[in-house]
C-alpha cells in the first residue's frame, strides 16, 4: 500500500487534485449538514451549472476560468437565494430554472466556439488533470476563507439551519447569515467543479452528510462526522481511480455511496437488535 501511495504522490498533477480535493470535501461536508437540513441541498447541482456555463464562456474568451466563475458563481447563490425567498418560485423549482438555463448557455456556447469535443466531458464529469499551479493557490486560500468564515460563523449558521424564525427573533440577522451560506457553497462548488465535474460535484455536499445522519443525532457530531467521512472517501477514491484507470468524480461518489450504504446497514442493524431486546 505504501508503495502505491508513494508512486501515485511522484505525479506533481495528482499532488494538486489531492491537496484541492481534501480541502474541497471537507468544506463541501460542512456546509453539506447545513444545505441538506434546510431542504436545499440541490443547490449544488444549480450553482455547478451555472459554472459550467461560465466555465464554457471563459473558455470562449480564452479567460482564466476560475477567475470568471467565482464571481458568477456567487452572484448566481444570490439570485437563487432572493427568487427563493421573495417570489411565488420556491426552493427546487428556483434551482430547476437557474439550472437549465445556464447548462444551455454552456451548451451553446460550447458548441459555437470549440466544438462538443471531448473537452466538454471534462466539464460535465471532472478532469484530475483540470488543476494548474495557479488554481491550486487560489483553491488553497478560498478553502481557507471558507473553512474560517464556517468556523467564526458556527453558531449562527447552527441557528440559522434549525430554526430560522427563532434566531430572528432573537436578533440575530438571518438574511445575512443565509447569503454567508450560499456564498461559501457557491466557492465550494467552483473549486471543486473542475475536478468532479458539473454533474458530480453536488455528490460531496450531500452524501457526507446523508451518511452521518444514519448513525448520528446531535449537529455537531453530524458536522464532524460528515467532515470525516468526505475527506476518507476523497482519498479512497482518488487511490481507487489511481489504481484502476477510472474517471476520478465518479470513483470517489460510488465510495461515498459505498460508505452511505454500510452507515445505513449499520443503523438498520442496530434498530433490529433493538427491537428484538424489547421483544
Amino acid at each position: 500500500m505504501m508503495e502505491t501511495l508513494t508512486e501515485m504522490f511522484a505525479y506533481t498533477f495528482l499532488v494538486r487534485a489531492v491537496i484541492v480535493g481534501l480541502l474541497v470535501s471537507l468544506c463541501a461536508s460542512l456546509l453539506g449538514v447545513s444545505l441538506v437540513l434546510k431542504r436545499y441541498s440541490m443547490i449544488g447541482d444549480g450553482l455547478s451549472n451555472v459554472g459550467f456555463g461560465t466555465l464554457a464562456i471563459a473558455t470562449a474568451m480564452n479567460a482564466a476560468p476560475l477567475t470568471v466563475s467565482i464571481p458568477v458563481v456567487v452572484l448566481a447563490a444570490f439570485l437563487l437565494l432572493r427568487i427563493s425567498e421573495n417570489s411565488k418560485i420556491k426552493g427546487d423549482a428556483a434551482i430547476a430554472l437557474i439550472s437549465s438555463s445556464a447548462l444551455a448557455i454552456g451548451v451553446v456556447v460550447i458548441s459555437l466556439t470549440t466544438g462538443m469535443n471531448t473537452d466538454v466531458c471534462g466539464y460535465l464529469f471532472g478532469s484530475i488533470l483540470a488543476m494548474s499551479k495557479g488554481d491550486v493557490v487560489l483553491s488553497v486560500v478560498l478553502a481557507i476563507v471558507v473553512l474560517t468564515l464556517f468556523v467564526l460563523c458556527y453558531n449562527k449558521i447552527f441557528a440559522v439551519t434549525f430554526d430560522e424564525n427563532f434566531a430572528r427573533a432573537t436578533g440575530t440577522r438571518t438574511g445575512l447569515y443565509n447569503m454567508l451560506i450560499a456564498f461559501l457553497t457557491a466557492i465550494t462548488i467552483v473549486l471543486g467543479m473542475r475536478m468532479m465535474g458539473a454533474l458530480l460535484i453536488s455528490s460531496l455536499i450531500i452524501f457526507p452528510a446523508l451518511t452521518s445522519m444514519r448513525v448520528c443525532k446531535k449537529f455537531k457530531t453530524v458536522t464532524v462526522c460528515a467532515a470525516f467521512v468526505s475527506v476518507i472517501c476523497f482519498f479512497i477514491g482518488v487511490v481507487v481511480s489511481y489504481l484502476y484507470a477510472t474517471p476520478t468524480g465518479a470513483s470517489v461518489v460510488l465510495v461515498n455511496l459505498a460508505v452511505f450504504l454500510l452507515f445505513w446497514a449499520v443503523r438498520s442493524g442496530g434498530t433490529i437488535m433493538k427491537g428484538k431486546k424489547i421483544l
